[in-house]
């Protein structure tokens, strides 16, 4: 079974002035994330704006990170969408194209039911090979993958883990309990990345990393060896980036955060809009109270 390791960047898609995809920038925003500690990329996720994206962008997307990173870290496409047939085609393209695994979002605006949920990832996974990690966050597709279809679907052997991005912890534990070993649950928030990690979870598909990633990589390996108070307390440190690259719409805040720091990423598409000028005074000064205490 493919490791995907512990700390996963849900990758910004870079653009240019004209907000076209910028690959040079994604070249130099790889370097950065490899360099901080990244064990996979997630391309098309969330935080990729994917929304917008056109097919054809997302495929020349898929294809550019997976030959840029020329096997030095794992890349994931996220190829899920509300339409079953879609999102089967977008999975057999990224497979074609060399990606190692598929995020599958919970699809968005149907609502469909519990059934439906199932029969949508199960009709997914019928058409590929490559190992595939669900997604699921309700704050924005409006429909909550449950406990019970989460357990159904990790008996389907591609099937191996989920995003869970509900904010609750006690159905990660359920999960966990419930679902056959080896299956894996990643936190699909930040500031759950340690507590997920503390009740059996494997990891973090990361907004954050882009950003701390090595103070996140240090945090996770520190609870991986037993040093659980040091965890803790690189946990509380970390909090206030967590909590505060939510300010307003991502990626908007985690795009601005990245220029401060000399990696340029470019504006976002509408109809989300940049930071206003006091988000971006608080982000900044944001890290600033974070590299004192750090």
């Amino acid at each position: 079974m493919t490791d995907f390791g512990q700390l996963l960047t849900a990758m910004v898609t870079p653009f240019n002035d004209r907000l076209e995809i910028d690959y040079d920038k994604i070249t130099d925003l790889i370097e950065h994330l490899i360099k901080t500690g990244t064990d996979t990329l997630v391309i098309g996720g969330t935080t990729g704006e994917p929304s917008t994206l056109s097919k054809a962008e997302k495929k020349s997307l898929f294809k550019f990170v997976v030959e840029e990173v020329r096997g030095r870290c794992k890349v994931i496409a996220g190829t899920g969408t509300n339409d079953t047939k879609l999102s089967i085609e977008m999975t057999r393209e990224a497979e074609e194209m060399g990606v190692d695994g598929i995020l599958l979002v919970v699809p968005y605006y149907n609502k469909p039911s519990q059934e439906g949920l199932y029969q949508h990832f199960k009709t997914i996974s019928d058409s590929t090979n490559l190992p595939i990690i669900l997604y699921n966050i309700p704050g924005r597709t409006a429909a909550n993958l449950s406990v019970d279809t989460i357990l159904r679907l990790s008996k389907i052997d591609n099937i191996i883990g989920v995003k869970e991005a509900s904010g609750d912890l006690s159905k990660v534990a359920f999960i966990l309990e419930k679902t056959p070993p080896g299956f894996k649950v990643y936190s699909g928030d930040d500031s759950l990345a340690l507590p997920v990690l503390s009740v059996g979870g494997h990891g973090v598909i990361s907004v954050a990393s882009h950003v701390i990633g090595s103070e996140m990589k240090m945090m996770i390996t520190s609870f991986l060896a037993g040093k659980v108070k040091e965890a803790a307390d690189i946990h509380r440190k970390l909090l206030p980036i967590f909590e505060g690259l939510f300010i307003t719409t991502n990626p908007s805040p985690v795009k601005f955060a990245l220029q401060t720091k000399g990696i340029h990423v470019g504006s976002v598409r509408l109809p989300l809009v940049p930071v206003t000028d006091s988000e971006a005074a608080f982000i900044i000064d944001l890290f600033e109270g974070f590299y004192r205490r750090f």
